[in-house]
């Protein structure tokens, strides 16, 4: 009885540690060929989730708040590595976010941007918009196995032991960043009223309870995704002073901020 009892430990950890070492292996990114889009209603829903994602203030204009769409930060339509990518996001939630304190679906994951990066209302888990987006999303992991994460999920590698120095990124700001976002950092706007390049802060930008209001998610997004034309040519220095900058410039106040990280683990740069 004691051997059999001994021979069953040792088979769950043999089991424990295969599960671990699978859910650390990182898939590729590969984002899928236009041709692999189904036909029918499936495609249709992918077309159109994919509309919402890429025009959403004018699409959705009582669920966002300010001036941005989805793609201000899920770069060329949620495809580009290292950009928030929506490549694989679909067999990894439910998921459990230290911000939340629980485990959350995907759906709840796309409404929590919606309240806090598009400063807006959440959209209805049952409603065509929403099936739509996950549609999109689930065709973009085309591929990638359920449970891994994808090689260039997120924003990529920044060294947080860094000191961010405001009065620095302001002047770096001036020399890398006013060209596009303006120096008022309101943005570049098009014909048609939406953005050209998004606005970094004021009343038409992200609220302080969003993920790029702190200060080395940014700094992450700046080091590998800008200048445009000019990716990776900031160090993490300078991407962490010029984000230490424009996300404490004033914008909108979350008003449910005070409720992040119930169970601890608060991040340094969280807003306050």
């Amino acid at each position: 009885m004691r051997s059999f009892f001994r021979f069953f430990l040792y088979i769950v950890v043999l089991l424990t540690s295969a599960q671990a070492s699978a859910q650390s292996i990182l898939a590729d990114f590969n984002v899928p060929t236009q041709a692999s889009m189904p036909g029918g209603p499936q495609g249709a829903a992918i077309l159109e989730g994919k509309k919402l994602l890429t025009e959403t203030r004018v699409l959705l204009p009582k669920n966002v708040g300010n001036g941005l769409n989805c793609t201000s930060c899920h770069l060329n339509g949620g495809t580009v590595a290292y950009a928030a990518p929506w490549v694989g996001l679909w067999g990894v939630f439910p998921e459990y976010r230290s911000r939340s304190g629980k485990l959350i679906s995907l759906s709840q994951r796309i409404n929590d941007c919606f309240e806090r990066s598009m400063n807006g209302q959440p959209i209805s888990y049952t409603s065509d918009e929403m099936i739509n987006m996950l549609a999109y999303m689930q065709w973009l992991s085309t591929g990638v196995p359920t449970g891994q994460s994808v090689n260039g999920r997120g924003f990529g590698k920044i060294d947080q032991k860094l000191t961010p120095d405001a009065s620095t990124g302001k002047v770096l700001f001036a020399q890398k960043c006013a060209s596009c976002h303006g120096a008022d950092g309101a943005g570049l706007k098009n014909p048609t009223g939406g953005y050209v390049f998004p606005p970094l802060w004021g009343d038409a930008s992200f609220n302080d309870g969003a993920g790029m209001a702190r200060t080395f998610t940014a700094a992450a997004f700046i080091r590998h995704k800008m200048p445009v034309g000019l990716e990776g040519t900031l160090t993490d220095q300078q991407a962490v002073d010029i984000a230490e900058f424009f996300t404490h410039q004033p914008r909108p106040a979350y008003a449910a901020q005070s409720g992040d990280w119930p169970k601890g683990g608060r991040p340094k740069d969280a807003r306050n």
